[in-house]
């Protein structure tokens, strides 16, 4: 027999594991490349924004290759992964809510 206990542990750990993602001490973040030789411009997260940056430019990002070298024109932060992907997707599904960054920003659209 399965004593209650088992049950409260269970969701006392996944209450902990959840309050553990939330107080990491690093950032996700969003960020927009821009192409130094097209005018081309790539939507990403990543945990480490230099490292990234520096994969893009060595080409070791096969969807990016062709475009090296790359600048950070726009960054945004978030405290889980989660939310730094759904903000990705919609930015990438919604080109006037990309449009409206450029402008804001004043970077070329």
């Amino acid at each position: 027999m399965v004593s209650s206990s088992n049950g409260q542990d269970a969701a006392l750990f996944r209450r902990r594991r959840i309050l553990l993602r939330r107080t990491r001490n690093y950032m996700y973040y969003l960020y927009i490349l821009k192409s130094g030789i097209k005018d081309w411009h790539y939507i990403g997260t990543t945990k480490d924004l230099q490292n990234r940056l520096a994969e893009h430019n060595a080409g070791e990002v096969k969807s990016t290759k062709a475009y090296k070298p790359f600048k950070i024109i726009y960054t945004e932060s978030f405290p889980l992964k989660t939310e730094a992907r759904k903000r990705e997707i919609f930015l990438k599904k919604n080109s006037r809510a990309r449009r409206d960054i450029f402008l804001q920003h004043g970077l070329v659209v």
